[in-house]
């Protein structure tokens, strides 16, 4: 099995890490695979009570491995087998525990909107987030749509899903969308912590609790579904065959007539 993804589970954490730093850990099929499955496991497994993802002190995830996603396109259509993307974001959205988040350095496309589904996030004072979607071509995914808007308002969130520009720790902070902001070497380190803590707590009463919590994202697995039909249309079009041939290639992108 690819080490791309390391799995640990000691006093009932499940800890997920990426370890691809030679690609700034970026996402592929086969990891994408890994961490659904990993996520599937814990959600049946009285001994995890927490899960924890986290990446490198100097990068969390520069997201979809492009190069992968341009040669082998998920299938998003509704009778399909889910592609392993889908797989691992539906795990996401439905995961019945505590998710704690540690990121550190870039958290780009998806390293940002997999963090709106976990319940406690971290970050270095070296954090940055991104949502280049629209500047690659794509649309939001893992939910962003509803989710980013439910949280920052629509302003902001239009902001940030359509500029796509980078934004940082301390920003995240007051948009809600990190918790506390640490020296980039710490933050693994205080994540684990945090989720010691929660496992000590009693699972029915952190499942009750988040359930509860999670009852106000009405119409959020329609909304996903929704993104991931026109993501698959839009990955398979013109401007996203551009702006990742672009970045590949290390040029700027020539959306003319797209």
């Amino acid at each position: 099995m690819s080490n791309d993804i390391l799995a640990h589970r000691e006093g009932g954490i499940l800890t997920l890490t990426f370890n691809r730093l030679d690609k700034k850990n970026a996402i592929t099929t086969v990891m994408y695979t890994r961490l659904a499955q990993e996520l599937e496991q814990a959600c049946e497994d009285d001994a995890v009570r927490v899960a924890v993802i986290q990446g490198d002190v100097s990068c969390f995830t520069a997201g979809n491995d492009l190069a992968d996603f341009l040669n082998n396109p998920p299938n998003m259509a509704a009778d399909a087998e889910p592609a392993p993307v889908v797989r691992f974001l539906n795990v996401l959205r439905t995961f019945p525990k505590p998710i704690v988040a540690a990121v550190a350095g870039p958290a780009v496309g998806i390293g940002t909107t997999l963090l709106l589904h976990c319940d406690l996030v971290y970050a270095g004072d070296n954090a940055a987030f991104s949502l280049p979607f629209v500047n690659l071509g794509l649309c939001p995914e893992a939910g962003s749509a509803l989710l980013l808007p439910s949280l920052v308002g629509y302003p902001r969130a239009a902001e940030k899903l359509m500029l796509g520009e980078a934004f940082y720790a301390e920003e995240a902070v007051e948009m809600g969308i990190v918790n506390r902001i640490l020296p980039p070497q710490e933050v693994n380190a205080y994540a684990q912590g945090q989720a010691t803590k929660l496992a000590a707590k009693p699972l029915a009463a952190l499942r009750a609790t988040k359930a509860v919590m999670k009852m106000g994202q009405v119409g959020l697995k329609a909304i996903m579904d929704e993104e991931l039909k026109l993501f698959g249309a839009l990955l398979r079009g013109p401007a996203a065959k551009e702006a990742i041939s672009a970045v590949m290639e290390k040029r700027k992108p020539n959306f003319q007539g797209m």
